[in-house]
């Protein structure tokens, strides 16, 4: 397993797998944990390098650290708000991993991201919407600078990421609307604690 942070900062262009390398620290991991691979696959073995976006899901990941903002009632964007965000549910990564163990035919780099990216505003947007709160307070790059130094720009970059090799595979996501998604992701938890 890898991640979309692989392709790097991509402010416009669509990117599927065959998208190049992107540039900085994580796109530079990405490779090289991607290369590791590269032993057992002269052996022969197929290999599928997932590379997977935002994890949304109750109780973890991403979601939970935004959270908080939202629920004192101070939500919103990170930076200009129009860097992408390619996120994909939970239940989805599950079933993807399944879907390519067995698959013979997927190998090679998979996007592992719902087929709807959308930018940071319009998901804080839709986060705002599902918790019923409002998404106006947007956090200026500079104070995610301060706070995270390099670390900040994993916030205030993104790539409009799509899944590709998968929709060829014939993979069928369980989840494709954000709005949908926060919602199950929400009522699971109310309901399940």
């Amino acid at each position: 397993a890898s991640a979309i942070g692989y392709y790097g900062d991509v402010e416009s262009d669509a990117v599927s797998e065959t998208y190049r390398k992107g540039r900085g620290f994580l796109s530079d991991l990405c490779q090289v944990w991607e290369r590791e691979t590269q032993p057992v696959e002269k052996l022969g073995v197929r290999v599928v390098l997932l590379r997977t976006g935002i994890v949304l899901g109750k109780g973890g990941g991403a979601l939970k650290k935004m959270l908080p903002p939202f629920q004192m009632f101070v939500g919103g964007h990170l930076g200009t708000g129009r860097q992408w965000f390619s996120w994909i549910h939970r239940d989805d990564v599950i079933g993807i991993i399944l879907f390519a163990l067995n698959n013979s035919n997927l190998k090679g780099p998979v996007n592992v991201t719902a087929p709807e990216p959308v930018t940071m505003r319009d998901f804080c947007k839709a986060l705002g919407r599902a918790l019923g709160k409002p998404s106006w307070a947007p956090v200026p790059a500079f104070i995610l600078k301060l706070g995270l130094g390099e670390m900040s720009d994993m916030l205030l970059t993104g790539q409009k990421v799509i899944p590709e090799s998968l929709r060829k595979a014939g993979y069928l996501f369980k989840f494709t609307q954000l709005d949908a998604t926060l919602q199950n992701i929400f009522q699971k938890a109310s309901v399940n604690g």
